[in-house]
């Protein structure tokens, strides 16, 4: 796909996160895609950080959204190629500091095949 395209789909997800629009962030991602964030090794260490599948992202982030009703992106950067999307953002919860985050979307045929989060 082109980079711009790949941005389209940026921005989408985004849009659902921040809306905690379970059903259209899910809808971004194909039906095997994989997930790691460092919060997921910590908060549930079986899973070495890793979900695949919609089913486990659908669990992971609406345990998300019920825990940190608050919880938004700002994004700060987007870079884009023809299979990946580089996204720079602020995680902000009412009464937590901010955190800076880091997030590879590996797309391929208009779907996210992984995610990758990065912090601190």
């Amino acid at each position: 796909m082109s980079p711009e395209k790949n941005l389209s789909i940026a921005h989408l997800w985004f849009e659902a996160f921040n809306n905690h629009n379970l059903e259209k962030l899910l809808s971004l991602y194909d039906d095997d895609a994989q997930h790691f964030s460092p919060k997921l090794k910590i908060r549930h260490p079986e899973t070495n950080g890793f979900v695949t599948g919609k089913e486990a992202l659908r669990n992971w982030w609406q345990d998300s959204f019920d825990r940190l009703p608050t919880l938004n992106y700002k994004v700060t950067s987007l870079t884009s190629n023809s299979d990946r999307v580089f996204m720079e953002y602020v995680r902000s919860v009412e009464n937590e500091d901010d955190m800076l985050i880091a997030e590879i979307l590996e797309i391929k045929e208009g779907k996210i095949i992984a995610s990758r989060v990065y912090h601190g």
